[in-house]
């Protein structure tokens, strides 16, 4: 500590000395209290030695390494601790530690929307907890000081001045922090607050217009994060009556922009109509029904200005998502969309205007029998898609549209297998994936589930399929080239292409774009990409188990189980150590261990099991953290598993596990069959079975040997069960027979005897005869132990 006070002390004097303004020695000085903080007994000096008011100064600098220091040196102080979160709070306030979301520069930016993200999880913490003591006497109320730093966010949101940067980090930060983590929490009082309090902030920057002079300046993502944070909000709300009040106060916003605000509030309400649709549909549908908002979007298709077709064509295109509502578009909206499509000059226009015939188009879904369009038209519209992709001289934003299009018609196979036969079209989409075109990603992932076919199918009844034409109902067709033998071909043209290294840097996207059912496409993708053992090395290669790993820990129950299980097919074909290195092997086992509930299916509880006997057999410390996650009892539970796969399974991952000490106890303490049945499984009909329960045998009287004495006790067949192994022809049960005799032998005289006394006597002294060997030298060990006791004499031949 006493060597910490004088470094803290001698950085400060550094920093603050003007004449050093622009040094390296002021950089250094900089890194070093970064570095300081992140350990709580630096992070303690600092903030003892009025360390806050110090680095208040180096922020007022308006240097950015500076800033950025004393940024990063706060988040340091105030990472979970409570106490010192409020202190600084108090002595920098609120709105000031906010406003520098708002500065130009980028990375400053971020750095300010770090520290308050710490700010946050200490003051959610606390409120958690309910500090008492000496931690409750300095913070008076941590979910007053919550509430006071989203009000100055929602504030944020709509100034003037406000880089978009800012306002998209705001955006984000707020997605992160209002929303109850889990449905489990009951309290929903912040999103109620924040609705209550924001909401129109929130409406009006997802309602804003594209270069609108004297506005709050937007990027690209602004909307689209708007929307997500709407749509995470709705979601949050727990009944009828919290849901009502959401959609009369969005319809209450659109109302006031539409009626009596002339033209420019009329597209106003339209984009504010489009940013709903996008997020909670729910309430952009009961928007859309609004009187004349319908008529309005369609009047205004037929503009001559720009930014006003702009508006009103993506509205059409968010309004035609929905089934219902694409019939009365399919009717009204299709020959406008065609028209706009032929004869617009503007290819922002165009695109658009195709994205939402595309929409519209697969309006059917994967049924190849219900078709929107003439024969051929879906190819044609996906070959304009693909000319739109492949041009460089078109701006990412506009050709994210192009991405939207080929979303939509991908359902038809044909279009699937046009598309990864076009190399620069598969190119060009991994290459806008990985761009600042953030919005683009749910759209690609969108495309490559359609591609893979990793969507849910099931295949129909053919009793139900009779009994349905019988009644001339509606029967759904597949694609002839949806069969497995083309989806399997068009996976390996993905690979080729690069997919997984595209998906890879999707997945490390930190952006409030990437929602959790955007991860669930991902991981989708991802489980049909690992299908064939054969493709594993290459999705290995390309990063592919690392960007598993969080898609299995967040996103949605599917989503992380799709991931769970695309990870267990990876564990169980190649090495673990070499697909998972260093530390990242101890993160693959709670999404294995995941799979073993039982609202799994039995091929994800198989493979999960074949997973996790591949990690136990790798090192204590892998074997510890599979106990730690209560694995043991799930793994018992699935030894006495009809299915013969999953009770094989289940055993060979006892077996590997008894290699510690914990489990051999479990064995040892008295009254549980666990021997008992690993006994009875070394006498079963199948080989592999008996493979794996003599193996835990062989190795549990070895490690165990009180478990020898009990043997004969757990069931009268003891004997026959061993003899049949030493009888087998697989030298594999010969030598786990051998070796179980052998420890039982070695372990007392009277159980010694009993063997002697059997049949086994010759059947040993046959295997002792045998080929050098494993077997042979086990039973010989047998002899000559039996001989020490006196229980048998050896040959005068010395035999």
């Amino acid at each position: 500590m006493s060597s910490t006070d004088a470094k803290v002390e001698q950085m400060f004097q550094i920093l603050l000395d003007p004449k050093e303004k622009g040094t390296e020695k002021k950089q250094k000085a900089s890194q070093n209290l970064v570095v300081l903080a992140r350990e709580d007994a630096g992070a303690e000096k600092i903030f003892r030695s009025n360390g806050v008011q110090l680095l208040q100064g180096l922020l007022d600098t308006g240097e950015t390494d500076l800033m950025l220091a004393a940024l990063r040196t706060l988040a340091g102080i105030c990472s979970e601790h409570q106490s010192r979160t409020v202190a600084t709070l108090s002595v920098l306030g609120t709105r000031r530690v906010v406003s520098i979301l708002g500065v130009e520069n980028q990375a400053v930016s971020l750095a300010a929307c770090h520290l308050l993200q710490v700010i946050f999880d200490a003051l959610k913490e606390g409120v958690k907890k309910g500090f008492r003591g000496k931690e409750g006497a300095i913070i008076v109320d941590p979910a007053r000081e919550l509430k006071v730093l989203i009000s100055n966010l929602l504030e944020l949101l709509t100034e003037v001045g406000l880089s978009g940067q800012g306002r998209d980090n705001a955006l984000t930060l707020l997605i992160k922090v209002v929303p109850r983590k889990s449905p489990k929490d009951p309290n929903n009082n912040l999103t109620l607050w924040v609705i209550d309090q924001g909401l129109k902030k929130i409406l009006e920057v997802g309602g804003s217009l594209p270069d609108p002079s004297g506005e709050p300046a937007v990027t690209a993502g602004s909307r689209m994060s708007a929307s997500i944070l709407l749509s995470k909000l709705f979601d949050d709300l727990k009944c009828d009556a919290e849901r009502e009040n959401f959609h009369r106060l969005c319809e209450n916003y659109i109302k006031s922009w539409f009626e009596g605000q002339g033209l420019p509030g009329k597209l106003r309400a339209i984009q504010t109509v489009s940013c709903l649709l996008q997020g909670p549909s729910e309430a952009g549908n009961r928007a859309l029904e609004l009187g004349g908002v319908m008529e309005s979007i369609l009047a205004l298709c037929g503009s001559e200005q720009e930014e006003e077709q702009l508006v009103a064509v993506e509205a059409l295109i968010h309004a035609a998502g929905k089934a219902k509502r694409a019939s009365f578009i399919t009717a009204n909206g299709v020959a406008l969309l065609k028209d706009l499509y032929k004869r617009s000059e503007r290819d922002s226009i165009r695109i658009r205007a195709l994205v939402g015939l595309c929409k519209l188009g697969s309006a059917g879904g994967t049924d190849f029998s219900m078709k929107q369009f003439a024969e051929g038209s879906t190819l044609k519209l996906a070959k304009q898609c693909r000319k739109w992709l492949c041009n460089a001289q078109i701006d990412a934003g506009t050709r994210r549209w192009a991405v939207e299009g080929l979303a939509y018609l991908t359902f038809d196979a044909d279009v699937k297998e046009e598309f990864v036969e076009d190399k620069a079209a598969l190119k060009a989409v991994f290459q806008l994936s990985r761009s600042e075109e953030r919005s683009v990603l749910f759209a690609v992932a969108s495309a490559l589930v359609n591609c893979t076919n990793s969507y849910d199918y099931e295949e129909p009844d053919p009793k139900m399929v009779e009994l349905a034409k019988y009644a001339k109902q509606h029967v759904p067709e597949q694609h002839p080239k949806d069969k497995p033998s083309f989806v399997r071909a068009r996976v390996k043209k993905l690979l080729a292409a690069g997919v997984v290294s595209a998906m890879t840097c999707m997945v490390k996207t930190e952006s409030p774009v990437l929602t959790n059912s955007c991860r669930e496409l991902l991981s989708r993708v991802f489980l049909a990409l690992v299908e064939e053992a054969a493709d594993r090395g290459t999705v290995v290669a390309q990063g592919g188990g690392k960007a598993l790993l969080p898609l299995a820990l967040e996103g949605t129950d599917v989503g992380q189980i799709k991931a769970a299980q695309a990870l267990a097919k990876l564990t169980i074909t190649s090495n673990p150590e070499m697909t998972f290195p260093g530390e990242r092997v101890y993160e693959v086992v709670r999404p294995l261990v995941s799979l073993l509930h039982l609202n799994c299916s039995g091929l994800q509880n198989f493979e999960a099991l074949m997973a996790l006997t591949n990690l136990a057999g790798i090192s204590e410390r892998l074997r510890q953290k599979i106990l730690k996650e209560k694995a043991v009892p799930m793994i018992e539970g699935y030894m006495f598993e009809e299915h013969q796969m999953i009770r094989r399974a289940a055993t060979e991952c006892m077996c590997n596990l008894a290699m510690s000490k914990e489990v051999q106890e479990l064995f040892v303490a008295e009254g549980n069959d666990r021997l008992k049945l690993l006994v009875l499984y070394s006498g079963e009909e199948d080989e592999l079975l008996r493979r794996a329960a003599a193996g835990g045998l062989a190795m549990l009287t070895s490690l165990q040997p009180a478990l020898c004495s009990r043997i004969p006790q757990v069931t009268t067949h003891w004997l026959e069960i061993l003899q049949a192994l030493l009888l087998s022809s697989s030298r594999e049960l010969q030598h786990r027979g051998a070796v179980v005799v052998q420890n039982m032998v070695e372990a007392s005289r009277e159980i010694a005897s009993t063997l002697m006394e059997s049949e086994t006597l010759e059947l040993l002294s046959v295997l002792a005869k045998g080929e050098e060997g494993p077997v042979t030298r086990a039973a010989a060990a047998c002899l000559e132990k039996a001989v020490e006791y006196g229980l048998i004499k050896p040959n005068p031949d010395g035999e």
